[in-house]
């Protein structure tokens, strides 16, 4: 049996491939600190699912306890490694930036060091659409330069694709980073659009829609960024033998070290994704038009011709599929 570590285990996305990772009989610990950012009793529900699996061992810790870290790394010897626990939010590192720098930097390091030290055949890390920044050429390629973001959240992430790379190079340990666009679905976080959306619409109050709903998003489905991940952990990346210094590739290396975008390659503006999402809830929504805010960018459409190649999987839920999947969860986790 194959034994992964899943950080950020009781997290939207991390709960979701723990699940899934479960089922095809992969031994997994999943880590978390289970921090109060978002409601907590989320994270609890998330958390009683997956104890109840055969398989899952929970181990609550901070990315950022370097002896707790190193010893858990040390006790459990990690076949493969998938870092999801990050401080998220753009627009919450514009209030606590110090949380992104201990979680998203400090915390990530000493995911780095656990696996140098103790033979991890791959590090599969979340990294974000975010870190296309000021970037306008679309759709975004994992091949632009990405080396103007426009948020402290931005730049961990970006931070955290160097500091992998220079793991890769060093110690040749296997990296693989993935920006993640816009993650919506059922379990999702409630400081996000379509959780923040539903709650304000079934209660009868406004929902403030910055950029005047013109923001242009990649909107992707948890099912499908959890199998873009489950197919990308077994794709263990190897040296390119064609990259170049003359001219440098952002997308790959002359080091075990790989860059996907992980989108669902069709940018929806917001206003038809709150349409869709009025017809799914069978009810209109209160709109406070807004101007775009700091720290946000006003489009992402993630290129995802390298996931396709190199693993064969595209993502492609609807968002009317997924919206009215996203309600019937609300609705019933709730008891609407």
């Amino acid at each position: 049996m194959r034994k992964m570590l899943v950080t950020g285990a009781a997290g939207f996305i991390g709960f979701h491939l723990s699940k899934r990772l479960l089922a095809a009989g992969v031994e997994v610990v999943g880590l978390d600190n289970l921090n109060d950012y978002y409601d907590v009793n989320l994270k609890y529900g998330r958390l009683k699912q997956l104890e109840e699996t055969p398989g899952f061992r929970f181990v609550k810790m901070e990315l950022s306890d370097r002896e707790g870290m190193a010893s858990l790394f040390e006790r459990e010897q990690f076949e493969v490694v998938v870092n999801l626990a990050a401080q998220a939010g753009v627009r919450y590192s514009l209030i606590n930036p110090y949380a992104y720098v201990d979680s998203n930097l400090s915390g990530f390091m000493n995911i780095l060091e656990g696996c140098r030290h103790h033979g991890v055949k791959h590090l599969v890390y979340a990294s974000s659409s975010s870190v296309y920044g000021a970037n306008t050429a679309m759709p975004f390629s994992v091949h632009h330069n990405v080396d103007h973001p426009v948020s402290l959240y931005a730049a961990t992430k970006k931070a955290n694709e160097l500091m992998a790379h220079t793991y890769s190079s060093l110690y040749g340990i296997p990296t693989t980073g993935l920006r993640f666009f816009t993650v919506y679905g059922p379990w999702g976080r409630p400081d996000m659009a379509l959780f923040l959306f539903t709650k304000a619409i079934l209660e009868g109050r406004p929902i403030d829609v910055f950029n005047y709903g013109k923001m242009q998003r990649d909107f992707t489905f948890i099912d499908d960024i959890v199998e873009g991940v489950t197919r990308v952990i077994d794709n263990v990346p190897a040296k390119d033998s064609t990259w170049s210094g003359a001219h440098p590739d952002p997308g790959t290396s002359y080091a075990p070290y790989k860059i996907y975008n992980i989108g669902n390659n069709n940018p929806v503006e917001l206003l038809r994704f709150i349409e869709v999402l009025e017809k799914a809830l069978g009810k209109e929504a209160q709109k406070n038009l807004l101007p775009i805010q700091a720290g946000d960018v006003p489009a992402t459409y993630a290129d995802v011709d390298d996931l396709m190649r190199d693993v064969g999987f595209r993502p492609a839920t609807s968002i009317e599929d997924g919206i009215s999947r996203f309600v019937a969860w609300y609705r019933e986790f709730y008891r609407l």
